[in-house]
């Protein structure tokens, strides 16, 4: 499988990608497929509603941004692996918990791919899932709340990218490992690669009722990078697809010598029969370590559970599970297309796009079509299951989506455009430039069994000349096209949070109608919590910790003046916003507190831990501007000196209250 000439396709790729980007260095005469009525495509008036959310992936940022198309307006920011200082995720100790894992606590990642809950092939707009790619772990969004409420995460893996994909009925989400490892991790040298790494893809349950994740199996393959993955839909529901690349299992300077074979893979994993092999007991139970943290909505409170073993099933041994798919050449996407017989890879240093036929695979399979194997695990015959090839689609294709009239999508990296072309025939329609160097896109419902279409997102990584320049770091930027046609056209482009790369979108309404609008304060079962004012004090529970039991509703905070504290106290202050009224949240911070603060949501209650470190009088306060006297809503703390003796008061106006 090795060619004479991957030194010369390595030079091309890099002279190409050396001429874009220095192209994109000179200013642009504005964008010459931009649409004449572009900004009326893209206008939504002051009160109205964008037709689509988007969820894009934050990247280095940890985090997943929404948006709304057609506008590009961002919505929200949702904390998931990072901290995040705007309303105390990480930092507040009831979401602690979520970014507990078995390296401590670990308060950033790197987020890739999100990916919607499916219904029958189609988003249903219950959940949102996305991958952390450095400490391996997988979280779930609910969007009733667009607020993280629940993350694993996954032993024996490492560089968690081929994830979080679903099946059409979102029985399982998968996360294929980057990086592959001994199992168990262990000493040993870096050059016994090819004999002591293996790769993994771990399969996670999602409940049916409210999304609770669990790995019900990791299935032990050859050492490969898996890059990206789409499950089945249709006639080839029930198997699971994977873009597979460094077959030459290297370890160092994968640059050149992970790009060496003429062709690589994508993985064929036969799902039902995974489970089959489960339900049977042909799997072995392995020792680990990992953690599942889940928020628990009616106490508005997130617990960590360390887990200590998972099953796993190792495909070698276990025929009829996986079988390998010669894929041209270091293939990055694997997108299955809406009806669900035509899988298509991207080869980011390949010639072709090419399409392969599920129908040819299965024939292929029982005719025994192979070309040997690779580590046990049969490899087909290429011919045999080949569909065909989109010919001269560009330079350094990466990802295909479609549309709702049986056309493809494909971003080309090197060479900055979009290409369209008919998924049947694999002809060429249509390309489009973008600016410039796009990783991902997105349509809407893109990757399901019925797209809504009309959009394609570019997600673009460099901008250049495109925004006003801020010193060495520019933004990356998303541009929207209008597919509606037989021609794309650009309507717009916005900056973007992190470093987006996927993203997923659907109509607005399929998540409005199920949006909360408050926390019903009957139903808040915070340990802390108080649910009306005259239930506010401050209690010392031991020597060195102070409680603080409060409550915020405009303009004030009870108590706001608290006596008796002392230096060396920690103090917990639980407040519980008392509103019952839409989008009035409340903040609390105090001066010195070294973490952050808390934004508290209507009916909800929040920790901020903190330590009395000096003498004297702290203010403390409401972050946010909840009304006109926003600026009264504070408080004050006396904190005297060790063993000073001054008692616990504290008091609202002239209702004073003691211990």
């Amino acid at each position: 499988m090795k060619t004479q000439n991957s030194f010369f396709l390595l030079l091309a790729f890099v002279l190409s990608t050396t001429i874009v980007f220095t192209s994109c260095g000179r200013k642009q005469e504005g964008s010459p497929n931009l649409s004449d009525n572009a900004a009326e495509k893209v206008y939504v008036a002051p009160g109205e509603h964008d037709e689509f959310y988007a969820f894009v992936s934050g990247g280095f940022s940890g985090q997943m941004s929404v948006y709304g198309l057609p506008s590009g307006r961002l919505f929200r920011i949702i904390p998931v692996f990072s901290v995040h200082p705007e309303n105390g995720y990480g930092f507040s100790e009831e979401t602690k918990p979520m970014l507990m894992t078995s390296h401590g606590f670990v308060p950033w990642d790197d987020s890739h791919h999100s990916e919607l809950s499916q219904t029958d092939g189609v988003p249903d707009g219950r959940w949102i899932f996305i991958n952390g790619n450095n400490t391996p772990r997988v979280a779930r969004i609910d969007l009733r709340t667009f607020e993280t409420a629940e993350i694993i995460e996954l032993p024996n893996s490492a560089g968690n990218h081929s994830s979080p994909f679903i099946t059409p009925n979102s029985e399982y989400i998968v996360a294929g490992t980057r990086f592959s490892l001994p199992i168990p991790n262990q000493d040993v040298p870096i050059d016994t690669y090819k004999d002591n790494f293996k790769g993994t893809v771990s399969f996670i349950s999602i409940d049916k009722e409210d999304g609770n994740m669990d790995i019900a199996f990791q299935i032990i393959l050859p050492g490969f990078n898996f890059d990206l993955s789409h499950a089945g839909k249709g006639p080839s529901d029930g198997w699971f697809f994977f873009s597979c690349y460094n077959t030459e299992l290297a370890h160092t300077l994968l640059e050149i010598n992970a790009s060496q074979n003429d062709k690589d893979f994508i993985l064929a994993i036969n799902w039902k029969k995974a489970e089959e092999l489960i339900r049977d007991g042909k799997f072995n139970e392995i020792e680990t370590e990992y953690f599942n943290n889940e928020y628990d909505e009616t106490t508005h409170t997130a617990t960590s559970n360390r887990l200590t073993k998972v099953k796993t099933i190792t495909a070698k041994d276990s025929e009829g599970l996986a079988y390998l798919i010669p894929c041209p050449k270091s293939p990055h996407g694997c997108d299955v297309d809406p009806s669900g017989e035509y899988i298509v890879g991207g080869g980011k240093l390949a010639t072709v796009i090419p399409v392969f036929s599920f129908s040819k695979m299965i024939k292929a399979i029982e005719g025994k079509s192979f070309d040997g194997d690779y580590d046990g695990i049969p490899v087909l015959q290429y011919d045999a299951v080949l569909a065909g090839e989109v010919k001269e689609p560009g330079l350094g294709p990466l990802h295909t989506e479609f549309d709702d009239n049986g056309n493809a999508y494909t971003s080309m990296f090197v060479s900055s455009e979009i290409v369209k072309w008919k998924v049947a025939t694999q002809e060429v329609l249509d390309r489009v430039p973008v600016y410039y160097s796009i990783g991902h896109l997105l349509i809407p419902g893109g990757d399901s069994k019925k797209p809504w279409g009309k959009y394609v997102l570019a997600m673009n990584k460099i901008t250049k000349d495109r925004f006003l320049p801020t010193g060495p770091e520019l933004v990356q930027s998303s541009q929207l096209y209008d597919i509606s046609g037989d021609k794309m056209v650009l309507l717009g482009e916005f900056p973007t949070i992190g470093e987006p790369h996927y993203a997923q979108a659907m109509p607005t309404e399929k998540i409005m109608e199920n949006s909360l609008k408050i926390y019903k304060i009957g139903e808040n079962n915070h340990p802390h919590a108080i649910k009306n004012e005259k239930d506010a004090k401050v209690v010392r529970e031991s020597s060195n910790v102070v409680r603080v039991y409060m409550t915020s509703i405009r303009s004030h905070l009870t108590p706001d003046n608290i006596e008796g504290i002392q230096v060396g106290d920690t103090v917990y202050f639980h407040v519980t916003n008392l509103e019952q009224d839409w989008d009035i949240p409340h903040g609390f911070a105090i001066k010195g507190n070294n973490n952050a603060e808390l934004l508290i949501m209507p009916g909800q209650t929040r920790t901020l831990k903190w330590i009395a470190n000096s003498v004297g009088i702290v203010p403390y306060y409401c972050t946010d501007f909840c009304s006109a006297l926003h600026q009264e809503m504070t408080g004050y703390a006396r904190v005297s000196p060790r063993g000073s003796g001054t008692p616990i008061l504290f008091r609202t106006g002239d209702n004073k209250g003691n211990p």
